[in-house]
């Protein structure tokens, strides 16, 4: 079993508001440590456009193995349009995807939560979203994203086509579709598999795998088949009848950020990207808020810095097994809320708007 105080935490910051709001999980780890009687150690490192600017590459070999060394990897945000220029393999976004591949992150947990105090945030109506509270299990490494064969070539009467794999494995398919069943059995017992079953064959395959590991090891599980499409229909329609929603790479990047903005705010969302557990029972994992860099509002102090926060919550919960803490850190968000402090992005009438640090200092208050 690893000691609590030899858990390294990497933190890597990124672009925009990347840097911004990371340092306020930074605060907060620092604050674990000496109140808690934890002693993580943190690591730092340069990772997207940042890194291409001083390295010429999006992630350097140094900070990847700092990465494979670490209990959990904590990213800000990647990318801005300032790097839309660069070739395909050295934009920003190629960390990203080497993290999650490399590092084996095949699940990516997304949570779609209405915070009670945010209710009027949202463009539905209160009677829709009050109480929403949805689980988005993203397949991460396979799929259209990462299919092969890939890429742009000429065709004939000086065309070119643009060219992606979308393929799945039985073992790919039920190895996310696990993860889903088991974060079902701690909440309703209900899990909804998305694919686009009536047009792809990939699909028929993902709806088959994914009930047939029900049928064998999860009988107690309610299973719902749902095309993607209807899925991104029925989310703005009645979106308090998903619990577990588990979809491939494709529909899971699209359904969670429909599913995110339900809420209000991506600066409020938090996400988590898992691997398997190995013989030691150590997992793999990266955090990261939903919301991107934000370049228009980078270095302003302006951010909220809650998505981030809680994506460290999630890293107490999922790969330090410190709920006691993940509780704690949650509730102090909660009591900030209460208290009427919002940042820029969820600013409303009768409220105090305040910074990102300001933000981040109300929460450590409440944390002591």
């Amino acid at each position: 079993m690893i000691k609590v105080k030899d858990r390294k935490l990497l933190l890597l910051a990124g672009d925009g508001i990347g840097p911004e709001v990371v340092r306020e999980v930074k605060k907060i780890i620092e604050w674990f440590n000496k109140n808690k009687s934890l002693d993580f150690k943190i690591e730092e490192g340069l990772v997207g456009g940042i890194s291409y600017e001083k390295h010429k590459t999006p992630i350097t070999d140094e900070v990847f193995y700092k990465a494979l060394e670490s209990e959990a990897v904590i990213l800000g945000a990647v990318g801005g349009p300032k790097y839309d220029s660069l070739e395909f393999s050295k934009r920003p976004e190629r960390a990203l995807l080497k993290l999650r591949k490399e590092l084996k992150l095949f699940a990516n947990l997304r949570p779609a939560i209405c915070f009670k105090q945010l209710v009027e945030a949202s463009s539905l109506k209160p009677e829709i979203i009050s109480g929403l509270d949805i689980m988005i299990v993203r397949e991460l490494t396979g799929g259209i994203y990462f299919g092969e064969p890939r890429g742009i070539e000429p065709i004939e009467n000086n065309e070119r086509k643009g060219v992606n794999t979308h393929t799945y494995t039985t073992n790919e398919i039920q190895r996310v579709a696990r993860v889903a069943f088991d974060l079902a059995k701690k909440r309703k017992n209900k899990v909804t598999s998305c694919e686009k079953s009536n047009v792809m064959e990939a699909g028929v395959l993902w709806r088959e795998e994914v009930q047939s590991l029900r049928d064998k090891e999860y009988k107690k599980i309610d299973l719902e088949h749902m095309l993607a499409d209807n899925c991104a229909m029925q989310l703005l329609r009645n979106p308090k009848q998903f619990d577990v929603i588990v979809t491939d790479n494709l529909f899971g990047d699209i359904l969670s950020d429909e599913a995110a903005m339900l809420t209000g705010s991506l600066g409020l969302l938090p996400s988590a990207s898992l691997g398997a557990r190995d013989k030691n029972g150590k997992i793999r994992s990266m955090y990261e808020p939903v919301h991107g860099s934000a370049p228009d509002i980078a270095g302003k102090n302006i951010a909220n810095p809650i998505a981030t926060i809680l994506s460290l919550s999630m890293a107490l919960r999922y790969s330090l097994d410190l709920d006691k803490e993940a509780n704690q850190l949650d509730k102090a968000v909660q009591s900030v809320l209460d208290d009427g402090l919002r940042t820029k992005d969820i600013m409303s009438k009768n409220k105090k708007e305040v910074s990102t640090s300001q933000m981040g200092d109300a929460i450590i208050n409440y944390l002591s």
